[in-house]
């Protein structure tokens, strides 16, 4: 039932932007956490940043505080994260999934659904 489908990767320089998109579908509930997880050559997958259905409460990991943005659309169903900034060591493969919790301070453990993921490079 669940559906994710992340898009918006792609290839960037050092200092410049993306913004991604996560569609995700088949939620029993109204009420849920969608978060960014990304998994970079070599390192273990981490959770990024989270935001409930209603808009509340976005949380950011410290390394990317500041630089990303995450929003929901209602409206298209969907989840983005603007990416400002970005840095080498932001290459990775970015998943979106929901999340169990999503407090201001605090990302819960994903779920156990993951799609394929889109692509982030970026260059020196």
């Amino acid at each position: 039932q669940v559906q994710l489908v992340e898009s918006g990767g792609g290839l960037v320089q050092a200092g410049g932007s993306l913004r991604l998109s996560c569609v995700a579908s088949g939620f029993t509930s109204d009420y849920y956490a969608i978060g960014w997880f990304r998994q970079a050559p070599g390192k273990e997958r981490e959770g990024i940043s989270c935001i409930f259905s209603d808009n509340s409460n976005a949380y950011y990991t410290d390394s990317v505080k500041g630089r990303f943005t995450i929003s929901n659309d209602n409206v298209k169903k969907t989840v983005y994260l603007q990416m400002n900034s970005l840095k080498p060591d932001d290459t990775a493969v970015y998943y979106c999934t929901p999340v169990r919790l999503c407090l201001d301070h605090s990302m819960g453990a994903p779920y156990d659904y993951w799609g394929q993921g889109t692509q982030v490079t970026v260059s020196s």
